[in-house]
């Protein structure tokens, strides 16, 4: 029985923080955003948008009124929890109307949970062909104001609804995954924002992706050869042309090494302008490659790798189905271009901007842009969500 992915979706934040505005402020060249990091731009966040309005927003965007009665399981995969207890994903349900019969919980493990999300959605499906499972990757990536990890920010979420006989692509079967206890990478209950070894994360970030390489190779005697692209995680695309080209052999067909590259920079079109998404940063690519691409056909081989600081690793692949380009935007670039652009005052007070609590655990919050769902206020320490109006 074929299980994939049948429907991708994207929702990010209403402002973007232009990398020219942060270079000039940061007393930095532009090139070292552009060219250092291959990004241009960041989505930024209010504090009345966070991973479960952008999820929210992300599943609306794909879903039928059949499929909210057909899902009968909801994983949101994130780093950024908003609770120590409650799923996020419980929000999502009820926010989406989704039927009442449904398993809703979620994953983490740093930016790799949204492909552990995928894992089990498809188990889930073998055995029960007729469900559908709604797996959401939705982050929001914050760094200390003028810390070096503040230009690969971001805010995002993607979400896939993964069903038999799916109408985008199937899983493959081949998964390789390697875990190792490190700290390249790691944010304790305590903090708002991470710790970042940024020069060993960089280190075991490729030498997860050669080791994992390997393995798989070894595993299903392939090589890339037969992959029509190869999509990474990406914490910043430059990071991630890097691995490109540590697995490239020397001797690679230069046929081959062309179509590896130009659809690797087809796949970092929508990072550039958002930045980074954590569990879904890897997804991103995939959605950008498939609706960029001119050059993918049906039965086309994806190959995909999943990286998660701590650190968990995983190569898997797609097959591209007949049809696929239906199920797929063409003018996504356009949504971006419409955000609200942040001057660097506005985008330090979104920054700092925190709930301010009154004793009996309520807050309100300033007005700002969202997408089709917002955090409206705070009562009794309870996150109240709301649909807005019209949409």
């Amino acid at each position: 029985m074929a299980i994939g992915i049948d429907k991708i979706g994207f929702a990010t934040s209403q402002y973007v923080l232009n990398l020219e505005e942060l270079a000039q402020a940061r007393g930095q060249k532009i090139e070292k955003y552009k060219t250092g990091l291959m990004l241009d731009a960041l989505s930024i966040t209010p504090i009345t948008e966070d991973i479960v309005t952008m999820a929210a927003s992300a599943a609306q965007d794909i879903l039928t009124d059949e499929d909210k009665t057909s899902i009968d399981m909801v994983i949101v995969a994130t780093e950024s929890g908003i609770d120590q207890s409650k799923a996020a994903s419980v929000y999502v349900h009820h926010l989406l109307g989704i039927q009442p019969f449904a398993r809703s919980l979620e994953m983490k493990e740093a930016c790799y949970a949204g492909t552990a999300g995928l894992h089990y959605a498809k188990l889930h499906v073998e055995k029960n062909p007729d469900s559908k499972v709604l797996v959401i990757a939705s982050d929001i990536a914050k760094y200390g104001i003028a810390s070096a990890g503040e230009s690969t920010q971001g805010a995002g979420a993607v979400a896939m609804l993964v069903t038999s006989n799916p109408r985008i692509a199937t899983f493959s079967d081949d998964n390789v995954a390697q875990t190792r206890d490190i700290y390249d990478f790691w944010r304790p209950i305590y903090s708002t924002i991470p710790f970042v070894d940024g020069i060993y994360s960089t280190k075991q970030y490729l030498d997860s992706l050669e080791t994992t390489w390997a393995e798989y190779q070894k595993r299903h005697q392939s090589n890339l050869a037969d992959f029509a692209a190869f999509c990474f995680h990406l914490p910043y695309p430059k990071l991630a042309l890097k691995g490109l080209k540590k697995i490239m052999p020397k001797d690679l067909d230069e046929q081959v090494k062309n179509r590896l590259t130009d659809n690797f920079d087809i796949s970092i079109l929508y990072s550039r302008k958002v930045g980074n998404i954590y569990t879904g940063s890897l997804y991103l690519g995939l959605l950008s490659l498939l609706e960029n691409s001119q050059t993918l056909k049906a039965n086309d081989n994806i190959c995909l790798f999943s990286y998660g600081s701590g650190a968990v690793s995983e190569i898997f692949s797609l097959q591209l189905v007949d049809g696929f380009r239906k199920m797929l935007r063409n003018n996504r670039m356009a949504d971006l271009e419409k955000r609200q652009a942040l001057t660097i005052g506005e985008y330090e007070k979104l920054f700092y901007e925190e709930a301010d609590l009154t004793e009996e655990g309520n807050a309100k919050f300033d007005t700002y842009n969202t997408g089709g769902f917002a955090l409206e206020h705070i009562q009794n320490h309870q996150r109240i969500y709301m649909r807005k109006q019209h949409d």
